[in-house]
């Protein structure tokens, strides 16, 4: 029995230290080192070392899996098994799915009154942006999990076309004069046609070489937005016209649940599902893999360029920076989070998330750490995510028909359990 835990703990510690080394050669470039101006000598460009945060972050991956080694991946009793027995069951959130449809609607419609009263204008300013943000977020899981959670398709490179649609918006806007409702749809309909453009050669690769080429898409787009000067180049544009509101991206994205729900309850969203499954089985049931794929790709990036461009106008400025590779990191971590092909789940996991990231916040580079630890936890103790692949559906008319309307997600805890 010693021997055994002998080896147990050898071969672990084996793990763990090949873990930390590639988190070295990793954090070394992502944390290590971070470019910036100094204002003080004429914008040259410097860079600031930070050894210990590299230091922590490595120590962190290290003992994380030392750890899920010892006591879980390769435990003969994991502690997953037992912890799991603690976690409530699906059915007592259940009776809850009735009242949730029309509390979040009176939230929806109170809230900027509400905060507008208790803090004033300028008080009122960042709660009214942080639930602009979360609903931005909820767009953008909702269109990612079309790509990523309906058809299959690893798309790393989804923020592109969030960019796309933002940058559109706003030069429609500050050079054009456009209204708000012609340069919305304008921004969502330039995203898609770029998303087409793509999606004809990107959409023969599969696995992770569609995962590289879209990451590499993403590096183009910001790339190219660095070097154009009439778009603002690095510093970004200003000036935007500020034309939304949070009632008018409420709006916006109640449309986009609409456009998603119909699809994907249709005969289109089921051969999306199909492909998803077993792509060459769906194409010999009479699937045109191809085409699905492609409208797929196009009434994602819709909804990304939509949401894109309702955060440049409420913000009134874009800035290249806030469309890097992390971006797309936290939009698919959120279809992750709230399960693939799950629109509930979209919701919850973009609130969890965004208020998650705020609420760590004082913890700078550090929440960065925290937040992957929290994301390692959930992926052992519920892979399929919050919500799997079930929806919460809701009927208002009342009665019988109310009560069988709410579809909770007792089958996939029982399947989770279960494995």
């Amino acid at each position: 029995m010693t021997a055994k835990s002998d080896n147990l703990f050898m071969e672990s510690l084996k793990d763990a230290a090949a873990g930390g080394v590639i988190a070295l050669a990793l954090f070394s470039i992502l944390i290590g080192m971070k470019a910036e101006v100094a204002s003080g000598l004429g914008g040259q460009l410097g860079i600031e070392y930070r050894w210990l945060v590299v230091a922590i972050a490595v120590a962190v991956v290290f003992g994380g899996r030392l750890l899920l080694n010892l006591f879980v991946w390769k435990s003969d009793k994991p502690l997953t098994k037992s912890a799991g027995k603690l976690l409530p069951k699906a059915q007592v959130f259940a009776p809850l799915g009735k009242f949730a449809a029309p509390v979040f609607l009176i939230i929806a419609v109170v809230l900027p009154f509400l905060l507008m009263s208790m803090y004033g204008a300028r008080g009122s300013r960042q709660y009214l942006d942080l639930a602009i943000l979360v609903t931005t977020y909820v767009m953008l899981g909702w269109g990612l999990n079309i790509v990523v959670g309906l058809a299959g398709l690893l798309d790393l490179g989804y923020v592109a076309f969030y960019a796309v649609g933002a940058y559109s918006y706003a030069l429609l806007a500050h050079y054009f004069g456009f209204s708000f409702w012609i340069c919305l749809p304008l921004a969502g309909i330039l995203a898609s046609f770029w998303g087409i453009i793509l999606g004809f050669p990107v959409l023969r690769l599969r696995g992770d070489y569609l995962a590289i080429v879209t990451l590499a898409v993403n590096f183009i787009v910001q790339g190219v937005i660095y070097n154009m000067t009439f778009v603002g180049g690095p510093r970004g544009l200003n000036g935007v016209p500020l034309w939304s509101n949070f009632h008018w991206v409420m709006i916006a994205a109640i449309l986009s649940l609409v456009v998603i729900y119909l699809l994907v309850n249709s005969t289109f969203g089921k051969g999306i599902t199909a492909i998803r499954e077993d792509e060459i089985a769906a194409e010999l049931m009479g699937v045109n893999t191809r085409r699905v794929k492609l409208v797929a790709f196009m009434v994602s990036s819709f909804i990304a360029g939509v949401a894109g461009g309702l955060l440049a106008h409420y913000l009134a400025s874009i800035n290249p920076s806030s469309f890097n590779i992390l971006k797309s990191t936290e939009s698919l971590v959120m279809v992750y989070l709230g399960g693939m092909g799950s629109i509930s789940g979209s919701v919850i996991a973009a609130i969890i998330f965004t208020l998650l990231v705020e609420a760590l916040s004082p913890l700078k580079i550090l929440k960065w750490v925290v937040i992957p630890l929290i994301l390692i936890l959930l992926m052992l103790y519920r892979p399929q995510g919050l919500f799997g692949n079930r929806e919460i559906k809701f009927n208002l008319l009342g009665g019988k028909q109310a009560k069988q309307s709410i579809e909770t997600i007792t089958e996939a805890g029982d399947a989770a359990a279960g494995d």
